[in-house]
C-alpha cells in the first residue's frame, strides 16, 4: 500500500485530502443528537496533565486510547479552547491518569466544576513526577506518561499522539462516564450457553 494509500486509510479521506464521490454533499449530524447519541458511550475518565517550560497544566477528558503496543503509542483528544492544549504542545510532554472510581472530586476539579476550592487545582490530590517531568496521579488506575509523537487538528479538538515513555497499573477499578453521569465498571457473570 503507498504512503498516501496508508495515510487515507488511517486517518480518512478528509485528512488525505480525499473526497468520496457524493460524500461532500452529506451534511453533518445535528450536534444536540451527537452529543446525546455519544453519551450512551460508556468512557473511561482520565486527567491529562504536562509540565514544563510555559507551565503545569491538567485537563479532565473521556477521549483517551491505545493507538499501538510496539512501539507504545496512545492518544488523548482535547479541546483546542482549552490552554492545557497550547500547554502541552509547547512542553512536548503529557501525561493521561485513567482515574480510580473513588476519584470522581478529582475529575470535577479537572473539568472546572467545583463546589469548593479552586477548579484546576492540583492540591486536590497527591502527584508524583514522572520520568518527563508530568504529574502522575496517585491511586490512579492506571498512568501514562508520554512524549508528543504528533498531533493533529480535528473540528474543535486535537487528538494528541504520544509515545508511552513510563505506564504504571493498578488493581483499582476505574471510574467510568455513561449518560452525563459518573459510573464504575463492573464484572457480568460468564454466560455458560444453557439458556
Amino acid at each position: 500500500m503507498s504512503a498516501s494509500a496508508c495515510a487515507a486509510h488511517e486517518w480518512g479521506y478528509a485528512a488525505a485530502g480525499l473526497t468520496p464521490a457524493g460524500n461532500d454533499a452529506l451534511a453533518s449530524a445535528k450536534r444536540e443528537a451527537f452529543l446525546s447519541a455519544m453519551s450512551g458511550a460508556v468512557t473511561g475518565v482520565s486527567v491529562v496533565t504536562t509540565n514544563g517550560p510555559v507551565g503545569r497544566f491538567g485537563l479532565t477528558v473521556s477521549a483517551v486510547a491505545s493507538v499501538s503496543a510496539d512501539p507504545p503509542m496512545v492518544l488523548a483528544c482535547i479541546n483546542r479552547r482549552s490552554p492545557a492544549a497550547a500547554g502541552i504542545q509547547a512542553n512536548g510532554v503529557f501525561s493521561i491518569n485513567l482515574l480510580a472510581a473513588h476519584q470522581s472530586s478529582v475529575s470535577d476539579v479537572f473539568a472546572g466544576r467545583v463546589s469548593s476550592g479552586a477548579p484546576y487545582d492540583f492540591g486536590c490530590a497527591e502527584w508524583h513526577e514522572g520520568p518527563t517531568g508530568c504529574p502522575l496521579l496517585r491511586e490512579a488506575a492506571a498512568s501514562f506518561d508520554c512524549v508528543i509523537d504528533n498531533a493533529h487538528e480535528a473540528g474543535t479538538h486535537v487528538v494528541l499522539i504520544g509515545r508511552v515513555v513510563h505506564a504504571l497499573a493498578a488493581e483499582r477499578g476505574p471510574l467510568a462516564h455513561h449518560r452525563r453521569n459518573y459510573c464504575t465498571a463492573s464484572r457480568m457473570a460468564r454466560d455458560t450457553g444453557n439458556g
